[in-house]
Order: structure tokens, then C-alpha cells, then sequence
């Protein structure tokens, strides 16, 4: 009588890939798609309405810091609203903003729906790591997040190239209008998750009005701000620079990215359940820094090539061992609040990357921005060996 219920259980214990697993995996993946698809087209619309770097940093900016700012509001409302709130409110944003870009005939109105966008973003993502991290059992969330995130890295994979490939045949208009369908898509298929129930804190722990941060996740996203600031730089001029370089290997190299993302996430995610994050960090970094530099050089699409893999493989394997690591000490009840602080840090380093580098560029040159973010990334390495220190100390 016994063991028919045992074998029933245990699946339930282990299994990652359920239903409502598979689902936000999809939705997951029709938020990215649609975002990297106006990731390099975007710099293109605000050049065509007059801007320049200062302004294609601006313009990125503005959404990053908007969802920065609405991620703590986020996860305390994952925690007093539920997911599924949260999440289909955040994806109606998306749908919304992404599919009125076009319409946008100015900079200014161009900043101002870029704010709205950001604020749908900073709930339905913060939303959708939260949900998997709730799906995933707790001996598996390194192997199971780095499968989460893959949903991501097969948008990047073929948005950008996607993207650019409409830009070239559609006016932006039907473009941005397309990838709003797609965030519409994301919010259908969120709407059929069966959400879990959230565990609420006792009342004594719900005073703090200012709560807006996890203390447990503190570390590791501090240390995901210095390697995403590298993300500001590659994803926003890197179209750009290869321009001015007479390169026609962009669309490659997201491509390349992408799949060096996926085959990383393959394996990076069980070493991290095995070995922690001390075997995962330093090798990444080292990866991304080595690829911060070889775009700096550039003389040819071969590099730009090689490029694109070192940075797919150190950032593949870093960002899901970070956003675990933020996850591993917090109460259930508080996921959703280290979630927001995981990726506050991750919106504020690409949207201090965009604008920072959109400055750099603008003075000195495409060149410096590729440099500077591999001094950033040689910083995080600092900072972790600090952290590390700290830990054993204590």
C-alpha cells in the first residue's frame, strides 16, 4: 500500500520541468524575445529621430532606472498581492509601452513611454524569477534557475538578429507594434500558471514600511552590478561600433552569445548546487573580462566571434549562480523581496552601463566604453574575494 504513494511523491520532490514550470519558461521566453528584438533596433529609431549616443544612452537609461525604482514595490507586492497579480499586471504594461514605440515622434515622448515600459518590466521579471524559484525544488534551484534563464538566453539567440532583420523590412512602427504581440502572448500564457500560494511572514515582521530590500541578497547583487554595467556597453553600442568599425558581423555575434549562453547553462547550474559559487565566480568573471577586451580590439568579425562566446560563457555561467546565491538564504516569504534586489542591482548596473557609457562614447570613442567595462568587471572580482574573506570570517 505504501510504495505506489512513494512513487507518486518523489517526482514531485525532484521534478523541474512541470507544467507550470514549462509555462513561465514560455512566457519568460516571449518577454525576452520581444525586448531583444528593440534591444539593437531601438539606438536605430532614436538616430533616425535625430538623437545620438548621449541620447540612445538616455533613452536605455530611463527604462532601467524606472524598473529599478519599482522592483522593491514589486517584490513586497509578490508578497501581500501574489505572483499572479503582479506578474499579468506587469506583462499588460509591456504590451502596451513596447507596442507604442513606434508612435513615439519624439526623444522626450520616446523617455516618457520608456518609463512605462520600465515599470511593467521591473514587476513582470522580478514576478517571473520569483514564480520558477517557487517551482523549482530547493536541492535543485542552481540546476533549475540556470534552466529558467535559458528561456532568456534563446530570445537573445534570435531577437536581436529577428529584430534587426524586421527593422530592415518593416517600418518601426510594425516592428514595436509586433513585439508588444509578443509580450501580449507572454501575459496569455502567464494567465494559465497555477500560482503558489505564498507563505506571509507573522504580522510583527511586516511593519517596516521601508523595507525595499533582502539582507541575504545583498552580496551577490552588488557583485551582479559590476558584471551587468557590461551588458550597457555591449548590447546598446556594440551595433553601433561595429558601424564605425565596417564590421557586418553583428547579428553573428548575438547569435554566437546566445548559444554559448545555452551550452554554459547546461552544466554551470549543477556545479553551482555541487560546489557553490566559489567554483563558478572567478572563471566566469575572467571569461567576460577577456571578451570586454577583445571587443575593445576588434580588428575583424573573427574576433567580434570570439568575443561573443567568452562573454556568453562568463556571463552564462555567473548570472545564474549569482541570482541563486541572492535566493539561498532568504525565507520563503521573502524570495520575492530578494528577487527585486537581485535584479535592482542587475537594471542598475545595464542602465548605469547605458548612460555612463553613452557619455564615454560620445567623449572618447567607442574604444574606451569596452575598457572601462573591463575595469568594472575587475572590480567584482575584488569585491567577491572581499566578500569571501568576510564569510569565513564571520
Amino acid at each position: 500500500m505504501g510504495v505506489p504513494l512513494l512513487k507518486e511523491e518523489l517526482p514531485v520532490v525532484d521534478k523541474i520541468w512541470s507544467r507550470d514550470f514549462m509555462m513561465i519558461f514560455l512566457a519568460n521566453f516571449f518577454v525576452f524575445l520581444s525586448f531583444q528584438m528593440t534591444t539593437p533596433t531601438l539606438p536605430l529609431f532614436v538616430k533616425e529621430l535625430g538623437g545620438n549616443e548621449r541620447y540612445i544612452g538616455l533613452v536605455a537609461g530611463m527604462f532601467l532606472f524606472s524598473a529599478l525604482i519599482v522592483r522593491p514595490f514589486a517584490g513586497q507586492a509578490l508578497e501581500t498581492k501574489g505572483r499572479r497579480f503582479v506578474f499579468l499586471f506587469g506583462l499588460a504594461l509591456l504590451a502596451v509601452a513596447i507596442g507604442s514605440f513606434g508612435f513615439m515622434m519624439s526623444i522626450f515622448l520616446l523617455c516618457a513611454i520608456r518609463i512605462v515600459q520600465g515599470i511593467g518590466w521591473g514587476y513582470a521579471t522580478t514576478a517571473s524569477g520569483t514564480i520558477a524559484s517557487d517551482l523549482i525544488p530547493a536541492k535543485r534551484r542552481g540546476e533549475g534557475m540556470g534552466y529558467f534563464t535559458l528561456s532568456g538566453n534563446l530570445a537573445m539567440a534570435f531577437g536581436p538578429s529577428f529584430g534587426l532583420f524586421l527593422a530592415d523590412v518593416l517600418t518601426f512602427q510594425h516592428l514595436f507594434l509586433f513585439c508588444g504581440v509578443l509580450s501580449l502572448a507572454a501575459w496569455i500564457m502567464a494567465s494559465t500558471i497555477t500560482y503558489t500560494k505564498v507563505d506571509h511572514a507573522p504580522a510583527s515582521a511586516k511593519t517596516n514600511r521601508f523595507d525595499i530590500y533582502e539582507k541575504s541578497a545583498v552580496a551577490p547583487s552588488v557583485l551582479v552590478f559590476f558584471i551587468t554595467v557590461t551588458f550597457g556597453g555591449t548590447a546598446t553600442f556594440l551595433p553601433l561600433y561595429t558601424i564605425e568599425k565596417g564590421l557586418t558581423g553583428i547579428q553573428g555575434y548575438f547569435f554566437l552569445y546566445a548559444l554559448a549562453l545555452i551550452f554554459t547553462r547546461m552544466f554551470a547550474g549543477k556545479i553551482y548546487d555541487q560546489k557553490g559559487h566559489q567554483a563558478v565566480f572567478i572563471p566566469s568573471t575572467l571569461f567576460i573580462v577577456v571578451a570586454m577586451l577583445l571587443l575593445a580590439w576588434m580588428p575583424s568579425n573573427l574576433i567580434l566571434y570570439m568575443a561573443a562566446i567568452f562573454y556568453g560563457i562568463g556571463f552564462g555561467a555567473v548570472q545564474p549562480a549569482l541570482q541563486a546565491w541572492s535566493l539561498e538564504h532568504a525565507a520563503r516569504n521573502r524570495k520575492g523581496m530578494a528577487n527585486a534586489t537581485f535584479y535592482s542591482f542587475f537594471d542598475l548596473g545595464i542602465g548605469f552601463g547605458a548612460i555612463l557609457f553613452g557619455q564615454i562614447g560620445y567623449l572618447f570613442g567607442y574604444i574606451s566604453i569596452y575598457i572601462m567595462a573591463s575595469v568594472s568587471v575587475g572590480i567584482s572580482i575584488v569585491a567577491y574575494l572581499w566578500i569571501l574573506r568576510k564569510m569565513k570570517e564571520g
